[in-house]
């Protein structure tokens, strides 16, 4: 089996199959005392972890932190491709483990999945379901949550992202995190509501109820509301609607909240609560008057800039303006994505189907791109298979050998010009060189004999060779087939067998 180099935090005991989690210490003073409280246990690297299932040992160190590792023996295991090992890999586990403990002491009962929804990765969304109703964990951003399916509630991990529009719609939505103790992790459950932090409580805090999953903060929150949030779980009971003197308090700390966030929607819809107001007296009618009269003015501002923002979104589509397009467009659909009017309607989608033509020619463009790297990564590799052949050449005949290489050079001159840019320096001087020997760098040379200088006229080579003489000529390297005056490319210098086999020929 080949080693990992990554370090492994976690493992589970018993079997490749177990879903009993395990954290291991990171010091080596802890690792000790691990090992002697464990010392009958054996661990595996999980399949639920996304592990090979096979044997894990711990390895101690002073200088490091400890970890597992694959336990060493000719188990014939192939090579281990999880990709989650550090601390947090088996949270999935320790979230089932804690969440059956917490359902058992309250006399109930849920089945849980480990689902990969468009092939996530194990352990990026745990499901819980009940009887009529379920929680959908999201430990991480793999998996983006699904907040209106029906009997269904997110729960996010710290990671998860969620936009102010889904929490003023919501009012809440829940977390969880995971809190390393020793050897093991401790589940959180949190509340996050908008323009409020989050507000952690352990386990044996919440509920299910008729709403779904209810901690000490949603059970304020809910009090603090006139209304419920959509749910798609029915309520069990119905609470006692405040007084108006309460009411009429409540809807103006609503109302300034909703001003201070720059919420054209809720501040419409309180001022709609005010005016449905009764039995209000004295002051605090007076207060509620007062606040619905300022809200209509900031309501018109509000129109005002709206409408100023459209007409630049406009003008900015026209222009074509793709920055000033993005830009407008995320500010429009943030502050005034409710109640368009056709002609806004028409405005957004223009702005939307030119950012959509936009980022559809720089994906073509991109595309185009990668595949032309990949037609000159693939002719590079042409060059260099060519390169290697060149060199390696068989001397037979001159003239065949010669036409062998002129051949294979010119596929190489083809194969170098599509690679382009992808060759290095010392590629391209070898294309030059291999240019250069087979004559393709300017006019093809004639294939007649040399003229007699002496003479003027051309002489047979037979009849110009004096009997007992020795004689010169310029000649094709018969080895690599370099030109005439060439100098050899490998070896370095001229090839012995060129002189030697030209004495034999003239002697």
């Amino acid at each position: 089996m080949r080693g990992d180099t990554r370090q492994i935090q976690t493992a589970v005991m018993g079997g490749a199959d177990s879903e009993d989690p395990l954290m291991l210490p990171l010091e080596a003073i802890e690792l000790d005392a691990f090992r002697r409280r464990h010392v009958h246990d054996t661990f595996w690297c999980g399949l639920l972890l996304g592990g090979c299932g096979g044997r894990l040992t711990t390895k101690l160190y002073t200088d490091r932190v400890c970890h597992f590792a694959h336990h060493p023996g000719p188990d014939g295991l192939p090579h281990c491709g999880r990709s989650a090992r550090g601390v947090a890999s088996a949270d999935h586990l320790y979230v089932k483990a804690a969440t059956a403990a917490w359902l058992r002491d309250r006399g109930e009962q849920a089945e849980f999945d480990f689902a990969r929804p468009n092939g996530a990765a194990i352990g990026s969304v745990l499901d819980i379901r009940f009887e009529s109703r379920g929680l959908r964990v999201h430990l991480d951003g793999e998996v983006a949550p699904v907040w209106d399916e029906d009997g269904v509630e997110p729960v996010l991990g710290v990671s998860v992202p969620v936009d102010d529009k889904t929490l003023v719609r919501r009012w809440y939505v829940h977390r969880i995190r995971l809190d390393s103790e020793g050897t093991h992790r401790r589940v959180r459950i949190g509340t996050e509501a908008f323009a409020r932090g989050v507000e952690w409580f352990a386990l044996d805090e919440c509920e299910m109820t008729g709403r779904g999953l209810s901690t000490p903060a949603v059970e304020r929150i809910v009090r603090s509301r006139s209304t419920r949030p959509v749910s798609t779980w029915g309520v069990s009971k119905v609470r006692k609607a405040p007084d108006a003197q309460a009411r009429a308090q409540l809807l103006l700390r609503k109302l300034a909240d909703a001003r201070r966030v720059g919420s054209v929607v809720l501040v419409a819809q309180i001022c709609r609560d005010i005016v449905a107001v009764e039995r209000a007296e004295g002051e605090i009618q007076e207060q509620l008057s007062d606040a619905v009269v300022e809200a209509g003015r900031w309501l018109e501002i509000q129109a005002e800039a709206r409408r100023k923002l459209f007409l630049l979104l406009e003008e900015a589509v026209t222009a074509g303006n793709l920055v000033a397009v993005g830009h407008l467009l995320v500010m429009a659909n943030g502050t005034a994505g409710h109640d368009r009017t056709a002609a806004e309607t028409v405005i957004a989608e223009r702005a939307s189907a030119l950012l959509a033509a936009d980022a559809q020619e720089r994906q073509e463009e991109i595309l185009a791109a990668q595949q032309e790297a990949e037609r000159a990564r693939r002719a590079a590799e042409r060059v260099r298979a060519l390169l290697s052949s060149l060199r390696r050449l068989p001397t037979g005949r001159r003239a065949l050998g010669r036409e062998v290489m002129r051949d294979s050079v010119r596929r190489l001159l083809k194969a170098a010009d599509e690679a382009d840019s992808v060759l290095n320096t010392r590629e391209r001087e070898l294309v030059e060189s291999w240019k250069t020997r087979a004559g393709l760098d300017g006019p093809p040379s004639g294939t007649g004999r040399p003229a007699d200088k002496t003479s003027g006229a051309g002489v047979d080579r037979e009849a110009a060779l004096v009997p007992g003489k020795r004689h010169t000529h310029e000649v094709a390297c018969p080895a690599c087939g370099a030109a005439p005056g060439v100098r050899c490319e490998i070896p370095v210098g001229y090839h012995p067998s060129r002189v030697a086999r030209l004495r034999r020929s003239v002697r």
